[in-house]
């Protein structure tokens, strides 16, 4: 009779009417009070439940080598060094965790204070940020800097700005189409002619000149291009210090906006000045009609307009969210601002005041006035479709549905043609004043990250993911 927990000859064997087995009477004891259960089957099990067996009382032998005390003597040598050796492997291991211990607090406290340290600098920022002061001076050749005022535009400024109004706002609405422009049975017509090998995939910066020629498009990160399109090739690199965001033609000299916030202008190849006014991502550029004056938005919630002829900031207005595109009233009198959140803020240049507000679903990516200068059309982020608002009454008059998501807009110089973008490719959208309707004379496959006319509307020139150029035409 053994006890089924030690294997054993129990001294006071008891029996477990759940299983039937034996125990030693301690033993089960034990096990109950841990667990309450049959060690055996798992059954409910309590003390009062055991039942005692009567039987003579086992006496052990003794072990052969415990019958002499040189034999005692060596067995209990043995436990002690057994028990010397386990007293020493835990002090070993003891004195192992409490480095290991004491290297993790060391980590624990380290990181606790970096954090700290960040988490200041962050709010620091943040206050800092929102407090900020429009006292940015550029940087560059000019050599000159001056005091930002966000109050309205330095007089010499706005007297350019207020004559080009004039003269524009006269002549543009009863201005004749010019000869030789695309017409719409043309444009149902472009094919694409040509396309050029890839030249940096993921860019989307695209703006054509005057000529239509010369094309500024992304080469590398940080490095924008100046590809002809005659040529096939790239005739010009311009150096940023920072990914591209975007960039435009202002006459002859290009100027590139990067992630860093920096504003570059070159000429010629060459850099000849360099702002740095945006404590942010500068995201988007335009071009006033004066054709000397460059506007700027950023992720800091501001608006920024350089003078290209005396390479100065002259003005930084800052709104209550990230700006991501931006453009100027054909007549220059406004600036229109697409925000993330998903208004669209227009300003009076001269002054920097608020002049309208219009809301859309989503961050709006594009923002385009109409040549005409009574259209704005806009189109958000992850959009199928061209938001068209009438300047005249400030509400949305029309939702052109293009079927593909929308990358890119562009209105061409008679503000007949509104070009849009896409993965899934590119639409001509036409609007006629006569018969006050819209119609679509061209869709083409053709996948398009950034649009644009090039010279009178005869071509279309379209960037794709993939970095390369390709020139839709009559064929």
């Amino acid at each position: 009779m053994l006890c089924a927990i030690s294997g054993e000859a129990p001294q006071e064997p008891v029996v477990s009417p759940k299983s039937g087995s034996v125990f030693e009477k301690r033993l089960i004891e034990t096990y109950i009070a841990e667990n309450g259960k049959d060690p055996v089957n798992g059954e409910e099990l309590s003390t009062d439940d055991l039942i005692e067996v009567k039987s003579q009382r086992v006496v052990r032998p003794r072990p052969p080598t415990l019958t002499s005390i040189p034999s005692l003597l060596s067995v209990f040598q043995e436990e002690w060094d057994a028990l010397a050796l386990e007293t020493y492997t835990l002090r070993q291991t003891l004195a192992q965790t409490r480095q290991e211990l004491s290297a993790a607090l060391y980590h624990h406290d380290a990181a606790v204070r970096v954090i700290a340290r960040l988490t200041k600098e962050r709010d620091e920022a943040r206050d800092a940020l929102s407090k900020v002061t429009v006292d940015a001076r550029p940087s560059g050749p000019s050599g000159d800097a001056m005091q930002v005022d966000s109050t309205g535009l330095p007089d010499e400024v706005l007297a350019r700005v207020e004559n080009t109004q004039t003269s524009l706002s006269k002549s543009r609405r009863k201005r004749p189409v010019p000869e030789g422009w695309a017409t719409s049975e043309a444009i149902s017509a472009y094919k694409p002619t040509d396309t050029t090998d890839a030249l940096y995939p993921g860019g989307k910066a695209l703006s054509v000149n005057a000529s239509g020629d010369a094309v500024l498009v992304e080469i590398a990160e940080g490095a924008v291009g100046v590809f002809s399109l005659s040529q096939k090739q790239v005739i010009h690199t311009l150096q940023t210090n920072g990914p591209v965001t975007d960039a435009i033609w202002a006459g002859e000299k290009a100027v590139v906006a990067s992630s860093t916030g920096s504003v570059k202008v070159f000429e010629s190849g060459n850099e000849i000045s360099s702002f740095n006014s945006h404590a942010g991502a500068a995201t988007g550029l335009a071009l006033h009609a004066t054709g000397d004056i460059v506007a700027s938005v950023g992720e800091d919630k501001s608006y920024v307009l350089y003078d290209l002829a005396s390479n100065a900031v002259i003005m930084q207005n800052f709104s209550n969210a990230s700006l991501l595109s931006v453009q100027f009233h054909p007549d220059g009198h406004l600036i229109a601002a697409g925000g993330a959140d998903g208004q669209i803020k227009i300003y009076d240049i001269k002054t920097g005041a608020l002049a309208a507000n219009y809301d859309l679903a989503g961050p709006v990516k594009r923002v385009f006035f109409s040549e005409n200068g009574t259209f704005l059309a806009a189109v958000t982020e992850n959009s199928t479709m061209v938001s068209i608002w009438d300047l005249r009454t400030s509400k949305e008059i029309k939702v052109l549905e293009t079927g593909s998501q929308v990358e890119s807009i562009y209105w061409d110089y008679t503000g007949q043609f509104l070009l849009t973008g896409g993965p899934s490719g590119l639409t001509v959208q036409q609007y006629s004043k006569s018969a006050k309707a819209w119609s679509e004379p061209l869709r083409s496959a053709v996948p398009a990250v950034a649009v644009a006319w090039g010279s009178a509307a005869q071509s279309i020139v379209a960037l794709n993911t993939d970095g390369a150029l390709t020139v839709l035409a009559a064929q």
